[in-house]
């Protein structure tokens, strides 16, 4: 024991907040215990712990300084923790004491023992803050692994639920969580996720985001190919149907594969609401889309290249607005989108209070006194706001951040070519959405390929009681979801009670 904690003093030396303690077990058998302060539970290991092995019985202290009996049957009766593990190795004890165990040693004996007091202080359970919903849970993921595990292990009470830890970074060694339904999951799927994860070799993983970037199949591609939540829900909906969920410490976002375009087009409220509501709110998200991302472009190209589309008055208008501008209509709304965007980028940098008050009065301010200078015209004011109203109508802010980028894009070939600039770019996104694939599943299912069958939650909502199945290209392992029928009807004469009471 005395070699061990010389080697283990000089592997932590300068680290203040290393406890290491001498103590006797029974008043007979020397032992050791280190942990790290602030990692794991004081109380507990004070309290219970230590108070416990100095004071066993004399006979059981007497075992481990005669070394009669197995280390392992003696720690079965005198340790009051439940999670117990033998640690044969150095580097193991380091790992266990850096993750809040605190490892005990025992003189005379090759093994040490990690017991699990990891506990440190975290955020409490609290709505998400980006992706609020009128109606459904109030929860979302924190920081601690173990916490969020729990949130989705109280929504799904079935041994089926596997959860698979693993360490990435070499210096963070940051606990992963690879959760999963194994009777839904494909094998496939968890072997390629398994295969991605473990390739990763890094120094640190500090957010999900670095996970994200390190094993999506297209990192060149402006498009997400890689679903993050903060909605335990969420995630529970995904594994439902066959998909895999990676949960990281430290962050509050877990990750969902495979994903497809039509998830950035939903809502977790789409499913709470009435299907009615839900279907036209996503249609409606559909228009959003579109004006969000071509709105600025179309107004360039009409008022540049293809006056002859509006009605006359209107055009005489927009022409009489734009007599005093100085800048051509595609370097107009260029500068006003880039202003857009300064304060949209500064109101979420300042604090909250304050973001709020510099991007309306900004917006208020600078909108009218550029107008009133003569610099924009009030139509394209007009435009460039309901496009950036629009793009904050996106459910999920990957996909908003995508189109936002897009836009200029598209901005610049309206400018230069027109409709057939637009036309050229649509077409060019359209060809790369066709080519990306998020492990292995195609981006635009089931759109492309066709699955006539999961068109049910595509651009409507059907009602519940009519998604039998789940995602062909996912869920194919298990493909119903429910029995048949689930659709309420009203009783018959013949099994309606009676509206009186018993005579």
């Amino acid at each position: 024991m005395k070699d061990n904690l010389q080697q283990l003093k000089e592997i932590f030396h300068n680290s203040s907040d290393v406890v290491k303690r001498d103590f006797l077990i029974g008043g007979q058998a020397k032992a050791a215990i280190i942990y790290i302060d602030g990692l794991a539970d004081k109380k507990l290991i004070e309290d219970t712990l230590l108070r416990t092995l100095q004071h066993i019985p004399p006979d059981l202290a007497r075992t481990l300084v005669e070394k009669t009996a197995p280390l392992d049957r003696v720690v079965e009766i005198i340790v009051p923790l439940a999670d117990v593990s033998p640690v044969e190795s150095v580097s193991d004890i380091v790992n266990h004491v850096l993750c809040g165990d605190a490892v005990l040693l025992f003189d005379g004996y090759t093994k040490a023992l990690a017991t699990s007091t990891r506990s440190w202080e975290h955020r409490s359970i609290d709505e998400p803050l980006t992706e609020s919903a009128v109606r459904g849970s109030r929860e979302g993921f924190v920081e601690n692994l173990r916490t969020n595990t729990a949130l989705i292990r109280r929504r799904l009470k079935t041994p089926a639920l596997k959860v698979e830890n693993l360490c990435l970074g070499r210096y963070s060694q940051t606990n992963v969580a690879l959760v999963y339904l194994h009777t839904l999951a494909d094998p496939a799927l968890l072997q390629e996720v398994r295969r991605r994860l473990e390739r990763i070799n890094i120094d640190g993983i500090l957010e999900s985001a670095y996970i994200e970037e390190l094993i999506e199949d297209n990192p060149a591609s402006p498009f997400p190919q890689i679903d993050h939540t903060e909605r335990p829900d969420k995630v529970v909906a995904a594994l439902l149907e066959g998909r895999v969920a990676l949960l990281i410490d430290n962050t509050p976002y877990a990750l969902i594969v495979p994903t497809v375009f039509i998830q950035f087009m939903q809502a977790s409220e789409d499913y709470y609401e009435r299907y009615w509501l839900a279907s036209f709110l996503r249609l409606l998200r559909f228009v959003v889309l579109n004006i969000a991302l071509l709105l600025p472009s179309i107004y360039v190209a009409v008022s540049t290249y293809h006056q002859e589309m509006l009605p006359t008055r209107l055009l005489i208008r927009l022409a009489a607005q734009r007599e005093g501008v100085p800048f051509p209509a595609l370097v107009e709304a260029l500068l006003l989108e880039l202003v857009f965007e300064v304060l949209r980028e500064a109101g979420v940098r300042l604090p909250r209070m304050v973001g709020q008050a510099v991007s309306i009065v900004g917006a208020l301010v600078i909108g009218e006194a550029a107008v009133s200078a003569g610099l924009f015209s009030p139509a394209m004011v007009i435009v460039v706001a309901l496009t950036g109203i629009s793009s904050f109508a996106l459910p999920i802010f990957a996909m908003a951040i995508t189109i936002r980028l897009l836009r200029f894009i598209m901005l610049i070939l309206a400018g230069v070519l027109g409709f057939y600039g637009i036309m050229i770019g649509l077409l060019a996104v359209l060809i790369h959405l066709t080519t990306l694939r998020s492990f292995g599943v195609d981006y635009l299912s089931p759109v492309t390929p066709y699955h006539v069958r999961d068109f049910k939650d595509v651009f409507v909502r059907t009602p519940l009681w009519a998604r039998f199945t789940r995602p062909t290209r996912i869920g194919y392992r298990d493909p119903w979801r429910q029995g048949a029928p689930l659709r309420p009807t009203p009783p018959t004469s013949s099994n309606q009670e009676p509206r009186g009471g018993a005579e």
